[in-house]
């Protein structure tokens, strides 16, 4: 067993940065994530891994310093929230393009504008259908608990190095400073300088002993090589849809209805799940882990023996667009959230289940 700790969704993703080998952190602070970036520096990892924590001078400094340090092959990492992450969106569509590695964390709060700092779920279009300019696609693992903030901090860091993209942890206000029990994996020894330019011969070093002239850039003014471009990220896109796919099915083996929600919602319907079949009604939870890439066909294979599907998320209904593209017309379809930082209750879930499906 690894170390156990009670600790917050933000303490969580920082600690678990650090022990996944993150060479540099480079964020500026906005509310409801600010924890993270105070947690790296209390626990000052640069005296101990040589992992740099700096504080840029606004959200677009910090997203371009991450394009440099990715373009360097080091893990980096940064962190905010919705306006923020809106700030970074061409530094984003820029590492996509590019095909550099990072890991983004997005503690959502409520809009649009400045909203509130209560949590929310209204980011999904932002970061799921690429907020930025351009046809690219990152991958978004969305947490439902304090102990998956740590764990998708680490597995965040290998799928970004394995397919050369941004990786984004979508989380919420109430994940990010709920305390929760964390059982922290071993820290992950760090490359040396050797391991780095074998494991990223791609990466610009300094050193292009033995190597071609390397140039990291999205650049290219030439049609038919942006095309050649587009084509490349388009098939690593269909790689990444086919194989890295990750969801939760709780109680849906004998399911009449099913919620579909993720993160914060999700752990809500579990709730609501115990309440509606108190009442004798058969309802699962479907709880997509990665929103990108969508769990397309699992969705669509679930609308087939389902009576009716209600999706519930914080927000007006973005993730249903998902949902209803996936099923197709075989099931009902209906959405329920609230606004505003507002959590709904688990009972209200249920509600919305007799209300929109069952008597709808």
């Amino acid at each position: 067993m690894g170390e156990l700790r009670l600790m917050k969704g933000n303490e969580a993703v920082a600690e678990a940065a650090i022990r996944a080998g993150c060479d540099g952190y480079f964020g500026y602070p906005i509310t409801p994530q600010s924890e993270i970036m105070e947690y790296l520096m209390s626990e000052k990892p640069y005296e101990t891994t040589g992992m740099v924590v700096l504080q840029a001078e606004s959200e677009v400094a910090s997203i371009n310093m991450l394009y440099g340090g990715a373009g360097t092959g080091k893990r980096v990492m940064t962190s905010s929230s919705s306006p923020g992450i809106s700030l970074m969106q061409e530094g984003i569509s820029y590492m996509a393009g590019a095909e550099l590695p990072a890991l983004l964390v997005n503690v959502v709060r409520g809009g649009p504008g400045l909203g509130t700092i209560q949590p929310s779920q209204a980011d999904y279009f932002q970061s799921v259908k690429g907020g930025g300019h351009g046809d690219y696609k990152i991958i978004v693992l969305a947490p439902a608990s304090v102990q998956e903030m740590a764990d998708f901090a680490k597995l965040g860091f290998e799928l970004a190095f394995k397919y050369r993209t941004p990786v984004m942890i979508q989380s919420d206000g109430a994940i990010g400073q709920m305390m929760e029990k964390v059982e922290l994996f071993d820290p992950i020894p760090r490359r040396t300088e050797e391991e780095l330019i074998a494991q990223c011969p791609w990466a610009a070093t300094g050193k292009p002993k033995n190597r071609d002239h390397i140039i990291i850039t999205s650049l290219d003014l030439d049609p038919a090589g942006q095309e050649r471009v587009n084509l490349k990220l388009q098939a690593k896109y269909r790689q990444i849809e086919e194989k890295e796919v990750l969801f939760e099915e709780i109680s849906c083996e004998d399911a009449e209805y099913v919620f579909v929600a993720f993160g914060l919602s999700a752990r809500i319907c579990q709730k609501s799940i115990d309440m509606a079949r108190a009442q004798g009604i058969k309802v699962g939870l479907f709880r997509p882990i990665t929103l990108y890439p969508f769990p397309t066909k699992q969705i669509a294979a679930l609308a087939k023996k389902v009576k009716g599907m209600l999706v519930v998320e914080m927000n007006a209904g973005q993730m249903i667009e998902d949902v209803k593209l996936s099923a197709g017309c075989s099931v009902k379809i209906e959405h329920y959230g609230r606004f505003g930082g507002i959590i709904p209750a688990p009972d209200e879930v249920v509600r919305a289940l007799e209300k929109q499906i069952i008597g709808g």
